[in-house]
Formats: structure tokens, C-alpha cells, sequence
């Protein structure tokens, strides 16, 4: 993966409307999801016991809700440069369970000129293997 991809790409690919190249994850793995608890420091276990998910009504457990928000932040990075990125917000639509399969997609809602280049307005989202949105959000980055 090499970024910032947007950089390179002439205006017409980034008018309103334009659809961004995707960046698709590996499958939600039960060690991420202990890994990311400690690097989060999220420790609700319905995000790595199966038995405590099913206690509280789960089929099992489900990933962090803020995962797939860093996901989209990766693919923001990726985009355009980690000191591009101005602006994430997201929401949590469906629940990730283990075995998913993530794609971060992404589309122009707006372009306009700055003094360091362009900005952009975007509409993020994670999907899941069954382009089921997972993660929506709006992002704003600038590109040079």
C-alpha cells in the first residue's frame, strides 16, 4: 500500500461525485480484536468471549465500533497523507463480527481551492464482505 494516492490525480477525478479507490482489510481475526482491546483499552468482553457476547444476547463477540472507525482513518492516510487529514466523523450502522471481510470506500461531496491546494469534502464508509455499510462517515482532507 503506498499513499497518498489522491495527490497524483488530476481535478476531473475529484469532482463531486467522483468515487475514490478502495482499500480492502483482511478478515477480522478474534487476536485483533484482543489486540486492538489493548491497544484501545476496551476491555468489554463481548468484543473477545464468546460466552460473555451470548450472555448479553450476541451470537458471539462483535469488534469495536472504533476499529472500523480507524480502518477509515488508515484509508484517510492512505488517501492523501496522514497531515492531510482535517476532519473524521463517523457512525456506527451494523455490528463486525469475526471472519469479516472490511472494504473502505469512499466519494468526493464536494472540492475547493485553498492556498495549500485542494480541499475535500468526502463520504466515507465501511462495508462488509455482503456490501452491507458497517461504518458511515463524513471526512474533510487537503491535498496539495
Amino acid at each position: 500500500m503506498t499513499g497518498p494516492v489522491l495527490a497524483a490525480r488530476p481535478d476531473q477525478d475529484l469532482d463531486s461525485g467522483s468515487l475514490l479507490p478502495d482499500l480492502r482489510k483482511p478478515p477480522i481475526t478474534k487476536m485483533q480484536l484482543v489486540r486492538y482491546a489493548g491497544a484501545s483499552g476496551d476491555y468489554n468482553l463481548i468484543h473477545t468471549d464468546d460466552e460473555t457476547a451470548r450472555m448479553v444476547g450476541l451470537d458471539g463477540v462483535i469488534a469495536h465500533g472504533m476499529l472500523s472507525m480507524a480502518f477509515l482513518g488508515e484509508y484517510l492516510c492512505w488517501l492523501a497523507g496522514p497531515e492531510s487529514v482535517r476532519r473524521l466523523s463517523v457512525r456506527f450502522v451494523e455490528m463486525v463480527r469475526p471472519a469479516d471481510t472490511l472494504t473502505c470506500r469512499g466519494r468526493v461531496k464536494e472540492r475547493t481551492s485553498v492556498n495549500t491546494g485542494r480541499r475535500l469534502q468526502l463520504e466515507v464508509w465501511a462495508e462488509n464482505q455482503r456490501a452491507v455499510r458497517v461504518t458511515v462517515g463524513e471526512a474533510e482532507v487537503e491535498i496539495a
